[in-house]
């Protein structure tokens, strides 16, 4: 069946009547992968689910909702999930039993695809991604995180927990740089989810696993390659982050995520990559090089679309001192009385984002509960 008859049976019929689609389309071999995906890029969704024994789900502002009212087979799904890949990646996929891979769809988006096996299954999850990264005024984060952009050396970290949409906060980053400043600007990532096209910075672009074997080799080699900036898609390693903050603190300007609840969990996250013995060095580097932290969520808006609250750490004396001397227990001191300095408490962002309307009361509430 042709793709609008797809939308038809799929969303324009109530839940009790939906059509049983995955019978009549994807057992059968009658859809292709890439209608599913056009269909969940009308309706906005940001995710799609295939798993044998449950109904074909979208993520739709920020909720798993069935698209069918069947379940898919087994054989429905493994058909869709290995439909882009070709003969050497799916025995790839079937010798290590999950991997990553981005299909890009001529003349469309691009998707991130993680396939993985369930109780013995092969199954996946797509992100939809965005075509161009967003422009930073959109994100609403505050002037002082495109600042952060403009020092000549240093470390910046974009931090919170899975899907946050710390990938495209770093993507519009470095996309500013990219409309204003003549910069050499490499990226280390995995896999590459924005793609930068040429505008006045040259932006080079090396996937982990394609173009260097890990990203500490691969920030090596960049360090060789006459960077000023280094973005890192995650630093998650103690070779990666050593190499990391000492090219930041010796004349690189380094941009990287890092996987926390809160900022003041930062210290405890990187010292738990170092050996015995070398927490002080990580301290030390740390110290020195931090520029600023911009740790966020990404919650649902009024609209039925995404925003960001965030909070923002600047590396002033008195952060440099605590983090030196073991005091990050008072980095939220630090926040809530930083405002001249730029720094914004997730509280201050979650109140503002109420009082514009963008949040509910009930999204505040869930998320300021977590930020004393």
């Amino acid at each position: 069946m042709a793709g609008t008859s797809l939308n038809n049976r799929v969303f324009d019929r109530p839940d009790s009547s939906i059509s049983s689609f995955v019978d009549e389309q994807v057992d059968h071999s009658k859809t292709e992968l890439s209608d599913i995906v056009s269909l969940a890029e009308r309706k906005g969704a940001t995710d799609i689910h295939l798993a044998p024994g449950r109904p074909l789900f979208f993520r739709l502002n920020g909720e798993l909702v069935p698209v069918t009212s069947s379940c898919m087979t087994a054989e429905g799904v493994r058909r869709l999930s290995f439909a882009v890949l070709n003969e050497q990646q799916i025995k790839r996929v079937e010798l290590n039993r999950d991997a990553d891979f981005i299909w890009s769809r001529p003349g469309s988006g691009r998707c991130r695809i993680n396939l993985s096996y369930f109780q013995g299954q092969i199954g996946a999850i797509i992100r939809l991604l965005p075509r161009n990264p967003l422009p930073l005024e959109r994100l609403g984060l505050p002037a002082v995180v495109d600042q952060f952009m403009g020092a000549r050396k240093g470390l910046i970290l974009i931090t919170g927990s899975t899907s946050q949409g710390k990938t495209t906060t770093m993507a519009s980053l470095i996309d500013s740089v990219n409309q204003r400043l003549r910069k050499n600007v490499i990226t280390i990532e995995d896999p590459i989810e924005y793609v930068h096209t040429y505008r006045h910075a040259n932006i080079c672009q090396r996937q982990v696993g394609r173009d260097t074997k890990s990203f500490s080799r691969g920030l090596r080699a960049a360090l060789r390659q006459d960077p000023d900036i280094i973005a890192i898609g995650e630093m998650r390693d103690y070779e990666t982050i050593k190499i990391a903050l000492t090219a930041a603190a010796t004349g690189v300007l380094v941009l990287s995520t890092l996987h926390i609840i809160s900022i003041d969990k930062m210290i405890e996250r990187l010292l738990s990559y170092a050996p015995d013995g070398r927490d002080g060095q990580i301290r030390s580097l740390l110290a020195e090089a931090l520029v600023g932290i911009v740790h966020q969520e990404l919650l649902p808006n009024q609209t039925g679309g995404k925003c960001v609250a965030c909070e923002v750490l600047t590396a002033t004396d008195a952060v440099r001192n605590l983090i030196r001397n073991r005091g990050t227990y008072h980095l939220r001191t630090i926040i809530t009385t930083g405002a001249r300095h730029g720094m914004q408490t997730m509280k201050t962002s979650l109140i503002a984002l109420r009082e514009d309307g963008r949040i509910s009361s009930q999204t505040y509430r869930t998320i300021a509960i977590n930020y004393p």
